[in-house]
């Protein structure tokens, strides 16, 4: 959908480590990287030690959210020192073994989806146990949100 919003989850390939909040300011350059490349709106995100959610908004015109991705992950993958497991075929393709090579998208579909996904971004620290309640989580859009009146600071506690 030409300048649809889109939700993802992405994650990396050995889900019980803490590689994205480890590196956390190489992860915001590598986001840069791949905007300056091919602008889009982060609309919100969540960024959790294995996996992180956004919701995107892609310009006008432009559907073209998969060429993006790349552009996140290499410009990251960059930045982080040689080290991890890395199947034959990883090898083969001369590939890093930092990210899962798919990610999950979805088309939002109105009002109330956008709302359902933003409450479901801010509130994954919490469901994960990483947090109490969503503001205690440091790499998450919820503070904008919250700074601007559209969540309470409390909001997702003692749920």
């Amino acid at each position: 959908m030409p300048g649809g919003t889109y939700f993802f989850t992405v994650a990396i390939a050995e889900r019980s480590g803490s590689l994205l909040t480890d590196h956390i300011d190489d992860l915001r350059r590598a986001f840069r990287v791949a905007h300056a490349a091919r602008p889009f709106t982060i609309d919100a995100i969540v960024i959790l030690p294995d996996h992180l959610h956004c919701l995107w908004t892609l310009p006008p015109g432009d559907a073209n959210f998969p060429v993006r991705w790349p552009h996140v992950k290499t410009a990251f993958s960059k930045r982080i020192p040689l080290g991890e497991r890395r199947r034959a075929s990883r090898i083969a393709k001369r590939e890093r073994g930092i990210w899962q090579r798919r990610y999950w998208e979805h088309l939002i579909k109105g009002g109330g989806d956008l709302k359902h996904h933003f409450d479901y971004i801010h509130y994954n620290p919490v469901k994960h146990g990483y947090a109490t309640k969503a503001a205690d989580w440091p790499y998450s859009s919820f503070h904008r949100y919250a700074r601007l009146g559209m969540y309470p600071l409390d909001w997702a506690g003692d749920n």
